[in-house]
């Protein structure tokens, strides 16, 4: 059955959404407002674009996100095939070329005969139209508004941060290495460059970090600003405490300096941003700090004294739905049958989460056109405790979240290892996911378990 959807957003979540509708053969008008309206965040008019780190986090197998994309994997998803298809070498992590991810995207996207691109700000929702609302973290202001009176309550926020991007041959590997904690990762070399300090160095580094001053907040951006615990600025986590840092981004833990043959008192960490390997983005270092004081601390790392910056650091507004209240764990808008929202904007955090709620928007509003049931997902895979933590929280204290072993329910006994623990929680949730794309019948999506490799998948 050929039913028209209207999908806004052409990010992660968006094309993700657009992609699975259309495979199942309804006609899809996708509606990204860039380039007629920027975001102050995205530097191109690509779809998929990723404007963070250019990692979608750590592919191993006992990970989260490596159990996330695997429950990907099975499910089709577009997106993960793209990441895996541009990858760059980043250890146990899977990272892109981001220019080649969202080129990758936007071929696919803009080639399929079922989707019309459409360059155009939404500003109206007509909610006897099925749609999809995958707008992210930067909803334009009058979407932003006609979501809030739809839903009858403010929208909820937080303050999401980008690190810097430096030039590699810019960087003195006289001082830093390369390196992966503990040796992970196919490279022998390593896929990281670490920058390593001495305690002198680490607290004079800090030090700066106190002192520096901070970018003003946009007038939208001034009312409570709350920094989301997993994307803190390096500024702010340096005002908690002294040695905050070297137990946060910079331990320097799983490395040895081979320059001294001792381990660093903290160490910067650097991954490649791209497939050549001519940038690298510093790990965890989001950072608001005003740009010409950003690069002189920066260039106090060992290491990057002499380092060429292509982008620098900064903050921006990141809203989200109140999903408790407004969502079904299919991404279904409650007062709303018609309308679903995916990604970022339903509060869940990170790269592959945002694919994963576009994803499962899609197939259940593909369902409810073709007069079929609702697919609720287990909640004992990753994808179906991500939804169902993000739609049944505490309302009045729901903030984002990322894939977790967490939020899973536990085990039947008890099992001490960690590491044994997260590998049977990762095959309970394969087996699971396997058996529910079972039960839901669709032909687009095989049936298939993917086997638990021994290091990574």
């Amino acid at each position: 059955m050929v039913k028209d959807v209207i999908v806004i957003g052409g990010g992660l979540a968006g094309t993700e959404a657009a992609w699975q509708l259309a495979e199942r053969n309804h006609k899809i008008q996708l509606f990204e407002m860039r380039p007629k309206r920027t975001t102050g965040a995205h530097v191109s008019n690509r779809l998929g674009e990723l404007v963070c780190s250019n990692s979608l986090g750590s592919k191993l197998y006992d990970r989260a996100t490596g159990l996330l994309q695997n429950e990907l994997r099975m499910l089709g998803s577009l997106l993960i095939a793209s990441a895996e298809k541009t990858a760059v070498p980043a250890g146990g992590a899977l990272a892109v070329d981001r220019e080649l991810f969202a080129e990758e995207i936007t071929t696919k996207i803009n080639n399929h005969p079922n989707i019309t691109v459409i360059r155009e700000e939404v500003t109206e929702i007509n909610i006897d139209q099925p749609t999809i609302i995958a707008t992210g973290p930067l909803t334009s202001p009058a979407l932003s508004e006609k979501i809030a009176n739809l839903s009858g309550q403010e929208y909820l926020y937080f303050y999401d941060a980008i690190s810097p991007i430096v030039v590699a041959d810019t960087i003195n590997m006289d001082v830093a290495f390369q390196a992966n904690r503990y040796d992970r990762g196919e490279n022998e070399e390593g896929d990281y460059i670490n920058c390593p300090m001495d305690k002198a160095q680490y607290e004079a580094f800090v030090n700066a970090l106190k002192q520096a001053e901070t970018i003003e907040l946009r007038d939208f951006e001034r009312e409570d600003p709350n920094f989301f615990e997993g994307c803190i600025p390096i500024e702010q986590l340096a005002k908690r405490g002294d040695s905050t840092l070297a137990f946060g981004p910079m331990r320097p833990v799983g490395l040895t300096n081979p320059h001294t043959g001792e381990r660093p008192y903290a160490v910067v960490q650097l991954r490649r941003d791209n497939l050549a390997g001519s940038l690298y983005n510093i790990v965890g270092f989001q950072t608001n700090i005003r740009w010409g004081q950003q690069k002189a601390i920066l260039q106090l790392i060992p290491g990057l004294e002499d380092a060429e910056f292509i982008r620098m650091g900064q903050m921006h507004r990141n809203t989200f739905v109140n999903a408790p209240t407004l969502l079904h764990p299919t991404m279904q808008f409650r007062t709303a049958p018609n309308l679903y929202f995916g990604g970022q904007i339903t509060g869940v955090e990170g790269y592959v989460g945002n694919v994963a709620t576009g994803l499962v928007a899609a197939i259940n509003l593909s369902r409810k056109l073709n007069g079929l049931s609702e697919w609720v997902l287990p909640i004992d895979t990753m994808l179906g405790a991500l939804c169902h933590y993000v739609t049944h929280s505490e309302p009045k204290h729901f903030q984002p979240m990322k894939a977790n072993f967490g939020i899973i329910p536990p085990l039947a006994e008890k099992v001490k290892d960690k590491r044994k623990r997260k590998e049977l929680y990762a095959t309970r949730a394969l087996e699971s996911m396997a058996n529910s794309i079972k039960s839901l019948g669709d032909e687009l999506i095989e049936p298939k378990h993917i086997p638990i490799p021994d290091k990574v998948i």
